[in-house]
């Protein structure tokens, strides 16, 4: 599968699969620094043209918080392939709990391409017909 992607800049290393693991990482395409409590839209760099029924979900490393003191807020970003524009950058929404330098080329998230969920029907119904499993948080072991 072939991605067009669009670079803002020339200070960040291309996007490339890594040799082990799903995740492809991206990186932060200037440098900040962020005050505890500070929130940021971090731009990473990139536009990318995903392929028709494919969306990009974008998630933090799992050594980001350890490294850099921020959360992604939006917990999970979703990237459809109609964002797909020469000006739609990407971008991470992060919160700093401590003071902290993101420097340029750093890398701060992860993304892997994902096919679209399948259209859905509900149809409601008094009873699903099932046994309960234990109530919210309970995985049915006793």
């Amino acid at each position: 599968m072939k991605i067009k992607i669009k670079y803002f800049t020339d200070k960040i290393e291309k996007v490339a699969p890594i040799s082990k693991g799903d995740w492809i990482d991206l990186r932060a395409a200037d440098t900040f620094e962020l005050k505890s409590g500070e929130f940021k839209l971090i731009p990473l760099g990139v536009a990318m043209q995903l392929p028709e029924g494919y969306e990009a979900h974008v998630t933090p490393r799992s050594s980001t918080f350890k490294n850099f003191g921020i959360i992604q807020t939006n917990s999970i970003g979703i990237v459809d392939n109609s964002y797909c524009g020469d000006n739609d950058q990407w971008f991470m929404p992060v919160l700093a709990i401590r003071n902290t330098v993101i420097n340029v080329n750093d890398r701060i998230c992860q993304f892997r391409i994902v096919e679209n969920q399948p259209r859905l029907e509900f149809t409601t119904v008094e009873n699903l017909g099932n046994p309960d499993r234990g109530g919210h948080g309970s995985t049915g072991i006793k």
